[in-house]
């Protein structure tokens, strides 16, 4: 199994339910994880034998643009913009954390993680 992680993603964006969340804005962290044979790139070198996660960050910031209420939208968004672009990708899991969520008491931020398969049920 291969696989290819983007790691603390720092986003500035406008996502939420109340109307002060997407005028003020806060910090995202974002990781992603993508599975794909990545053999042909070991052995060759190459770019183009592999998905670049230049890209991926790409699309994570394109999306992040996007204003949005709910984060599991926002993921769900970049999961298919993801597969969409790279269609080797057996698997992908995504956890966006909202670094000042409005919300009593003091935390590091809330989290959401989606994960979806695109291997074939056998």
């Amino acid at each position: 199994m291969s696989k290819i992680y983007l790691e603390d993603v720092r986003i500035y964006a406008y996502h939420g339910v109340l109307p002060e969340e997407n005028i003020i804005g806060t910090y995202y962290i974002l990781n992603v994880e993508l599975h794909t044979d990545l053999w042909k790139a070991a052995e060759s070198d190459d770019l183009n034998d592999t998905i670049s996660y230049a890209d991926i960050n790409y699309i994570l910031h394109k999306e992040m643009k996007i204003k949005s209420q709910l984060l599991e939208h926002v993921a769900g968004r970049m999961i298919s913009k993801i597969r969409d672009s790279f269609p080797q990708i057996d698997y992908i899991k995504l956890k966006i954390t909202k670094t000042a969520p409005p919300m009593e008491g003091e935390m590091k931020g809330a989290s959401i993680e989606l994960e979806k398969s695109f291997k074939p049920e056998n």
